[in-house]
C-alpha cells in the first residue's frame, strides 16, 4: 500500500467576467457574506491542502487583498496572468509555485463556488488510490455550452471536447465535463508543456492534458450533481446559488437551533449558531455574527458581526452591527444598534432606541425613544423615554457619563461632554450642560405657575371670533326702495 501524497492546490480566478456587467472581478462578488473565490479556497483547506496558489489577472491588487483580509497575509501564494491565453496556461503558470513538490494537485476555480468538500475528497481519495488524473463530471439535461466527456465502448475516457469544437454526434452527449481535476504534479508539468493552442479559441485548454492522461497514467471520474458544479457567469446564476448556499447553511444550523420560515432566512457562512436558538422568518445573520445558546431573534431582525449572548430576546426588526450584547438582554422591537456598541447583561433596550459607541451596564434600561451616542451608562441606570445624549456640536463628537444606579427623567437631554453622579436624579424636561453630583436631583425646567379661570376666558374668546367670522359670511341684503 502506497503512502498518502500531499495535496496541493490551484484556484483560477484570473477572469474578467464580462457578463457581470460590473467594475469589480467577478470573483470578489460576494454569497452569503464571502466573496466566490473564497469557497473553493476554503474547501481546499478543510482538504488539508498545502500550499494552495491562486492565479489571478483582472483586479489581481484588490482580489489579493480580499484573500489577505480573509485569511491572512502570505497564507495564499498568488501568481499573476497578465494574457489571458487559457486554463491551461493558467495552470502552468501555477505550477511554478510548487518547485519540487511531488505530491497531488488539486484544481479548482474561483467562480465555483458550491462544490463540497466533501466531493473532493472523493476526488483526492481516488487519486491517491490509482496515481492518475481524476476528472469531475455531470449528466445534464441540456449539455449545450459545455465541453463533452468521450469515451470509448469500454468506458474509458479517452478526452473532453469543448463545446465549440464538438462534431454534430458529440453534440449529443450529455457527460459533460465540471473542469475540476487533480493529478500527480509530475503529471501536470509535462502535459501542461506539450499544449497547443490548435482550438477555436486560440487559447491552451486545460481539457487537452486528459487524453495525455487517458494514454499514460489514466483517468478516472467521479460524478457530481449538475448544481453542484455550476459556475457563476452572471448576476442571475449568482443570485440563485446564493440560494442554494443559505439553504445550506440553514440546513447546518438546524440540527440543533430552530429556524422558522428557513427559507426567508439568510444567514452567512461565518455566521455561528449555538444550540436551542430560535430564528423567526425574514431575518438576516451577517458577517461574523455570533448567536448565543437558547436566544430567541424576532421576525424582521438584521444583524452584522453582532455578538448575541446567551439567553437574549431581540424583539422584531431590531437592526444591529458592530455590537456585543451581553447575556439575557432584551432589545427592540425596532431599535437600532451601531457600531462599537457594547451592552453587558441583562440590559433593555427598547422600541426606536438607538445607540452609537455607547456602553450599558448590567440592568441598565433604556425602553423607549431615545438616542444614546459616545455614552458610558454605569449599572442600573434609567433612561426615560426621549432623552437625547447631545453628542456632536458640528466639528467633533463628545461623551457622556452616567454612573451607576441614575436615573434619568424622560425628554431629557445630557449636552456631552457632561457627566450624571452616581444615584443622580435628572428630572423630566431637563436641559444638563454641566455635571451632576452623585446623588442630586437636577432640574432646569421654568416654574411651573397657574392661571385660575383661563379655560372660561380662552372659550369665551374663541366663541367671539366664530360669531365674528360668522357675521362675516353672511350674504348681504339687497337694498329695497
Amino acid at each position: 500500500m502506497t503512502s498518502k501524497q500531499p495535496l496541493a492546490c490551484l484556484v483560477l480566478a484570473a477572469g474578467k467576467g464580462t457578463r457581470m456587467r460590473s467594475m469589480k472581478s467577478k470573483v470578489l462578488h460576494e454569497i452569503a457574506g464571502a466573496p466566490l473565490v473564497a469557497y473553493p479556497i476554503k474547501a481546499a483547506q478543510e482538504l488539508g491542502a498545502a500550499p494552495i496558489v491562486a492565479i489571478l489577472g483582472h483586479q489581481i491588487t484588490e482580489v489579493t487583498k480580499a484573500l489577505e483580509t480573509r485569511f491572512g497575509t502570505g497564507t495564499i501564494a498568488v501568481v499573476e496572468q497578465k494574457d489571458q491565453k487559457g486554463t491551461g496556461d493558467a495552470v502552468r503558470l501555477g505550477l511554478a509555485p510548487l518547485s519540487g513538490f511531488s505530491g497531488l494537485v488539486l484544481i479548482l476555480y474561483g467562480d465555483v463556488p458550491l462544490l463540497r468538500s466533501q466531493t473532493l475528497k472523493e476526488m483526492v481519495d481516488a487519486a491517491q488510490a490509482s496515481g492518475g488524473l481524476v476528472m469531475l463530471t455531470a449528466k445534464v439535461p441540456d449539455p449545450a455550452g459545455y465541453g463533452r466527456i468521450v469515451r470509448d465502448p469500454s468506458g474509458k475516457v479517452l478526452c473532453i471536447v469543448e463545446d465549440r469544437d464538438t462534431t454534430a454526434e458529440q453534440k449529443q452527449l450529455n457527460e459533460v465535463n465540471a473542469g475540476i481535476y487533480v493529478a500527480p504534479a509530475s503529471f501536470l508539468l509535462e502535459a501542461t508543456s506539450k499544449l497547443s493552442p490548435q482550438n477555436a479559441q486560440g487559447e491552451l485548454y486545460l481539457t487537452d492534458i486528459v487524453p495525455q492522461a487517458a494514454a499514460s497514467i489514466g483517468v478516472g471520474t467521479v460524478n457530481v450533481s449538475a448544481e453542484e458544479m455550476s459556475g457563476i457567469n452572471d448576476r442571475a446564476q449568482l443570485v440563485q446559488a446564493e440560494a442554494v448556499m443559505h439553504a445550506r447553511i440553514n440546513e447546518h444550523w438546524l440540527t440543533h437551533a430552530t429556524i422558522r420560515s428557513s427559507h426567508t432566512v439568510c444567514t452567512d457562512a461565518d455566521v455561528v449558531i449555538e444550540p436551542d436558538v430560535e430564528i423567526h422568518a425574514s431575518v438576516a445573520l451577517r458577517g461574523k455574527t455570533k448567536v448565543g445558546a437558547g436566544a430567541r431573534i424576532g421576525i424582521g431582525c438584521v444583524l452584522t458581526d453582532t455578538i448575541v449572548g446567551p439567553g437574549c430576546e431581540i424583539l422584531p426588526y431590531t437592526v444591529s452591527a458592530q455590537t456585543t450584547i451581553g447575556a439575557n438582554c432584551k432589545i427592540g422591537p425596532f431599535a437600532h444598534l451601531r457600531p462599537e456598541s457594547e451592552l453587558s447583561a441583562d440590559v433593555h433596550v427598547g422600541n426606536f432606541v438607538e445607540t452609537k459607541k455607547t456602553k450599558i451596564g448590567r440592568g441598565s434600561k433604556a425602553n423607549h425613544l431615545s438616542y444614546l451616542g459616545d455614552t458610558i451608562i454605569g449599572e442600573r441606570v434609567n433612561v426615560g423615554a426621549g432623552t437625547i445624549t447631545c453628542n456632536y456640536n458640528g466639528y467633533q463628537k463628545q461623551q457622556t457619563i452616567i454612573e451607576d444606579g441614575a436615573f434619568i427623567g424622560s425628554d431629557s437631554q445630557l449636552v456631552a461632554p457632561v457627566r450624571v453622579g452616581k444615584n443622580a436624579i435628572v428630572a423630566a424636561g431637563a436641559t444638563i450642560t454641566q455635571d451632576v453630583p452623585a446623588g442630586a436631583l437636577a432640574i432646569t425646567r421654568v416654574a411651573q405657575t397657574h392661571l385660575e379661570g383661563y379655560f372660561n376666558r380662552l372659550a369665551a374668546r374663541y366663541a367671539d371670533h366664530a360669531k365674528t367670522a360668522a357675521e362675516k359670511g353672511k350674504p348681504r341684503k339687497p337694498d329695497t326702495e
